[in-house]
């Protein structure tokens, strides 16, 4: 024993070891950071100097250099991975492929199903005693004794298909998980930060962040770490997303030098020393508690369990668990039970967080018809088995007057467990399971990302900074030097770039203790504020209003008229021997200006904008440019975009004059005087966030047209933010775009490029129409199978399809149907009608005359064969079968014949506006031949092969011939049902219309959540599982939640946090030699603009300009052209209101 303690104090005494000298390298410890992260402001302050001396004590002590960052050394970087971690937050893990069948397995109608078949295997095998079965009524007694025997069939049959519906569905949800991972993981590896490693200035994966790194953080950045500031500048960090507090919080390093993971910088810049990463960074700590870190909570609950069953056992140990609990587990389960138990909060939290824009139009839709069809199925399913009772029990003991035997009991719920077992397959067609299924095929098929036309651009940083660094390198004069004598470190005072200064200054302070600001901006705002300007030899001379007008009428004007961006560049001095200056008195530091030069810089139009801006137009979709350029460079663009068109009548507003005619006397926002502009509005200029705001709101909030305008907006500032949220559907752009623009998008366009809009909508268009091309030919199989299934029930006392049959023809229409129909690639042709409304109904009366007119085709073909096929065919009926009949040749011809229909009818389906030409494109769809062409085979084999289980009866080759012939008639009719004008057919119903604005009580405009809780219910309760996919597919979806607008109705895009790191630019410049701006697209303030720029901008090509100038598009229906047309739009730079 003596031996054995020895050892293990040995042990424990190498383990603590070990533990030291991992922290040993370091001068702190990953708890001594992780507490020291959890303080704020002046608490944080006193403990930095109390145990580090400053920030450098910091730096030291995690040997990092302020100004060098870290070496870069790989053994280094494993070493810190080691001990602080890396930085990646473990996500939830997958479910599992058996959880996901289990989940399949909960779908209501399927265990209804089981049950059914179960019952029916069980009673299949029960022999009355006797041989009195003819006391029973009509059962199949006089055939031989194999098939009395092969009763069992059909139940074994039934679970069997239940069993191949449950792995095809699980199988779908799995590659549908896999799919949006692996979506996922790919925006992940391309998100970047700027980082100092060895001196130089680099940009790594998020991922890569280690604790020691030194950070640039800028305007418009997400924090991906934690960290502690070491130098910044006019730093102002919004930390909502942490504290709920919407006040931007100013970071210096005299009061607050913490910044915090998942927090976004709103202005400015600096760098920080990176503290904490993955899941001991702050945000990491509550992705732990919310249960990515999932396996914790599973041991927690462990460990309770054990707990409790122990109290059970013994009462000392009870009060030590008490104890315990106190202590330790109850306190560290707690923030768990509020999350995972505290539902309700968690839900009003929601609730207060979401505005109405969280369920799409087109989600809402679609909850609305699948409830309706599956209220249909349910009332036919249950008319269906009461007819069946009914009829069975009068004609047995009313009309054959047979008396109720003891003996006979199991055969009479063997009768009743049937007509249960027809009537669930009636609900099983009836219900639409495949139709999430078909929206997310679609929706992942359009979110697969274009190919990348050519590379990223080689220089990163600002496109205003960048042009006029390379005026210096043509003047043959090398900026690094400058530079390298004054580096970022020693710049007194930075008065960062926004929209609503359109400047921006810098302070630097000399030897002799003087200081000198230099200023750049757009040059009427700069040039008001100066006093001199320099001479051709550089002598300052007076500059006089007089002065000023006439650069503006030779200079300034000409240069905008080009299209060329005006940058006024301009300095002042302030003597050594006067005090100092008060700095944050900003108006009175920037003025009196000596003015050094007006340059232009000229952002070009690609050459492939006009042309897409073209489209658009022909779309239905208007496209106004929103910019904080000056009117005659913004005019001058618009004209070579195409936006404006020679003798068109539009206006091209100013800023002050759009808000002088928007606002009554008292100053306030009129909708009627918005109205009276908008429709004309082609070119707003020089205009600022709110600006953007109130046009993208007046536009929505418009009655002018019968229906509401749907507005999209691109953007790649932070100032874009509240425009791009307020429009139906935000842009960002994935390589200009700030992290906060492109939180606040709904769309990212990875390649910035504009003529990816017009890709968007014409996806957009697609995932809606493929939605309607499923539900067009899901309807005609559901009203036909439906009305088949129970007439014949009602007249036969039988479905003459049987339960087996029905659940592959369910199979069919539901999973096969929806990934051959949602699969179609999009075509050119569909930017060429009208967008559709948002009240629009899913299903127009084109389609429902589609509908009804292939059901009324295919009944009568049905009811022809079902009550005269055997006299067609010379054959035996096979109506009025007893109980256990063999499959009859009768009823396996009305099976083939009803599939072989559903076939041909799925090539109708591909078209729903009318087209004649339903086989246009069909070979560029590899997965439509594929499952048509595979149906069939399996068909055949079911035929000819699948005897008892498939109640089939194997057929001829001429009654193969007269089958494929009358599907094939399909294609005939549908010609000719296309012939008959649909304006005709006015006693046609439009149906799944959008819930309407009126029809939704106010408090539920917020919950969406409950809203969607009460549909569940209602499905449940009406047995529609589908509706838990259409959920699912809400996360996933996020994409296309844009495009609400029918025109791009409802889907969603998938959220990721990370998207939001995927901000390529170099702190203070961005270039992107290879692809010129469209300044319409300018995205002049990306970087340096206000607060809340969400960006959206187009994808020509944002500017993000130190300059004041801001532009953006804006994209709207114009109802006029088109009921509603779904347009992106919105100022390619919504200068939006600082948040």
């Amino acid at each position: 024993m003596g031996d054995m303690a020895n050892n293990s104090v040995a042990y424990s005494s190498v383990k603590n070891a070990v533990k030291e000298a991992n922290h040993g390298d370091f001068g702190v410890t990953l708890a001594e950071l992780r507490s020291l992260m959890e303080l704020r402001a002046a608490d944080a302050l006193h403990k930095i100097q109390e145990c580090y001396g400053d920030v450098h004590g910091i730096c030291t002590k995690l040997k990092t250099s302020p100004n060098e960052g870290l070496s870069g050394n790989p053994a280094d970087i494993e070493r810190r991975e080691a001990v602080f971690g890396k930085n990646f937050i473990p996500p939830k893990k997958p479910k599992t492929f058996l959880q996901l069948v289990w989940e399949a397995l909960q779908d209501v109608t399927l265990i209804i199903l089981e049950i059914a078949a179960v019952v029916s295997l069980g009673l299949s095998f029960y022999q009355p005693p006797g041989g009195n079965e003819s006391l029973c009524g009509s059962v199949n007694v006089g055939e031989e004794e194999e098939e009395s025997e092969a009763g069992w069939i059909e139940g074994a049959a039934i679970l069997l298909s239940v069993v191949c519906v449950v792995l095809v569905t699980a199988f779908n949800d799995w590659s549908k998980e896999k799919q949006f991972r692996g979506l996922q993981s790919r925006i992940e590896q391309e998100q970047k930060f700027t980082v100092i490693r060895g001196g130089q200035v680099i940009q790594i994966p998020v991922a890569d962040i280690i604790v020691g790194d030194i950070a640039q953080v800028k305007y418009g950045d997400l924090l991906p770490a934690d960290g502690i500031l070491i130098q910044g500048n006019d730093l102002k960090i919004d930390e909502s997303s942490l504290t709920g507090e919407s006040d931007h919080v100013k970071k210096s390093l005299d009061r607050d030098p913490m910044l915090l993971s998942g927090t976004h910088v709103m202005e400015g810049s600096g760098r920080m020393v990176v503290t904490a990463v993955g899941v001991n960074s702050q945000t990491g700590i509550i992705f732990t508690l919310l249960g990515a870190g999932g396996d914790e909570e599973e041991k927690e609950k462990e460990k309770e369990k054990k707990e409790k069953k122990s109290k059970k056992q013994d009462g000392a140990v009870e009060n030590r668990n008490k104890a315990k609990a106190q202590d330790g587990a109850a306190m560290e389960m707690q923030p768990l039970k509020s999350e995972d138990g505290g539902d309700g909060d968690e839900k009003d939290k929601k609730k207060a967080n979401l505005p109405k824009k969280e369920k799409s139009v087109l989600q809402g839709k679609l909850t609305k018809l699948a409830v309706q069809i599956g209220k249909a199925g349910l009332l036919m399913s249950a008319i269906t088995v009461i007819i069946l009772v009914l009829y069975f029990v009068i004609d047995t003991f009313w009309v054959q007057k047979r008396p109720w035997l003891a003996e006979c009991t199991p055969i009479y719920i063997q009768y009743f467990v049937k007509f249960f077992i027809i009537g669930v397959t009636v609900l099983v067609v009836a219900v639409p399971e495949g139709l999430p299924l078909a929206v997310t095929i679609s929706l992942a098929y359009s979110v697969k990302p274009p190919e990348k036309e050519g590379g990223l651009p080689r220089h990163v940083g600002n496109k205003t900074e960048c042009a006029l660094l390379g005026l210096l390198l043509d003047l043959k004069r090398d900026y690094q030097d400058v530079r390298n004598e004054i580096p970022e470190e020693d710049l007194y005072k930075v008065y960062t770039f926004n929209s609503v200064r359109k400047s921006m200054s810098t302070v630097l302070k000399n030897s002799d203790g003087s200081f000198r600001i230099f200023s750049k901006g757009a040059s009427e705002i700069v040039l008001k504020k100066c006093f001199k300007i320099l001479s051709a030899n550089g002598e300052p001379k007076v500059f006089r209003p007089r002065d000023r007008d006439d650069i503006v009428k030779t200079v300034i004007e000409p240069m905008a008229s080009e299209g060329l961006r005006t940058i006024c560049l301009a300095f002042r001095d302030f003597p050594a021997g006067e005090p100092e200056p008060e700095w944050d008195n900003e108006n009175d530091i920037v003025t009196g200006l000596t003015c050094i030069a007006v340059v232009g810089i000229e952002d070009p139009v690609r050459p492939e904008v006009p042309d897409a801006i073209k489209k658009c137009q022909r779309a239905g979709i208007t496209v106004r440019m929103v910019t904080g350029d000056n009117i005659n460079t913004a005019r001058a663009i618009a004209l070579k975009c195409g936006i404006l068109n020679p003798g068109e009548d539009f206006l091209c507003l100013e800023g002050k004059d759009f808000n002088r005619r928007i606002r009554n006397e008292k100053g306030e926002i009129e909708q009627e005087r918005i109205d009276k502009i908008w429709p004309k509005l082609r070119v707003l200029a020089r205009s600022s966030p709110t600006d953007k705001h109130t046009l993208v709101k007046g536009i929505i909030d418009s009655t002018v047209f019968d229906q509401r305008q749907v507005v999209a907006v691109t953007g790649d500032g932070t100032n874009d933010g509240p425009a791009l949220k307020k429009a139906d559907v935000g842009f960002a752009m994935g390589i200009a775009g700030t992290d906060v623009a492109k939180e606040a998008s709904d769309i990212i366009l990875t390649d910035d490029n504009f003529t990816s809009i017009v890709k968007a909508v014409m996806w957009g268009r697609n995932v809606y129409d493929s939605i309607s091309k499923f539900l067009q030919f899901q309807l005609t199989v559901n009203v036909v199978a439906v009305i088949v299934a129970f007439t014949g029930a009602c007249i036969t006392q039988d479905s003459p399809l049987k339960a087996v049959q029905m659940l592959w023809v369910n199979l069919i229409m539901d999973t096969l149907a929806s990934l051959a129909l949602a699969t179609e690639p999009p075509t050119e042709a569909l930017l060429l009608r009208k967008p559709y409304g948002r009240n629009k109904p899913l299903i127009s009366r084109t389609m429902m005359k589609n509908i009804l007119g292939h059901a009324f085709y295919q009944l009568v073909v049905v009811f022809t064969l079902l009550f005269a096929g055997e006299k067609i065919f010379d054959i035996d009926s096979g109506r009025n079968a007893p109980l256990h009949a063999p499959p009859s040749e009768h009823y396996t011809i009305v099976f083939n014949t009803f599939v072989m229909m559903q076939l041909f009818n799925e090539i109708n389906a591909r078209k729903i506006h009318g087209e004649r030409n339903v086989f246009e494109g069909i070979f560029n769809n590899a997965i439509f031949c594929s499952i048509v062409l595979g149906t069939f085979v399996v068909q055949i084999i079911i035929v000819q092969f699948g005897g008892k289980p498939f109640s089939c009866s194997e057929l001829t080759i001429e009654q193969w011939l007269w089958s494929i012939f009358l599907g094939m008639g399909t294609l005939l009719w549908g010609q000719l049902i296309s012939t008959i004008p649909t304006s005709r057919l006015k006693f046609l119903k439009e149906a799944g219309h959008g819930t309407q604005k009126e029809e939704i009580p106010e408090e539920e405009l917020a919950e969406d959540v409950e809203e969607i809780d009460h549909a569940e219910r209602e499905l449940r309760r009406g047995q529609i599982l589908w509706f838990r996919g259409l959920n699912r597919i809400q996360t996933q979806i996020r994409v296309v939640n844009a495009f609400r607008s029918s025109l791009y109705e409802g889907l969603e895009k998938p959220e990721t946090r990370s998207s939001i790191h995927n901000f390529m630019t170099h702190p203070e410049f961005r270039i992107e030699d290879s692809e010129p701006h469209i300044p319409l697209i300018d995205d002049t303030d990306a970087e340096d603009d206000a607060p809340t720029k969400r960006n959206s901008s187009p994808p020509p090509s944002p500017n993000r300009n130190n300059n004041a100038v801001d532009s953006g598009i804006h994209l709207t229906t114009d109802k006029n052209k088109s009921a509603t047309s779904s347009s992106p739009g919105s100022p390619l730079h919504s200068l939006e209101t600082s948040l």
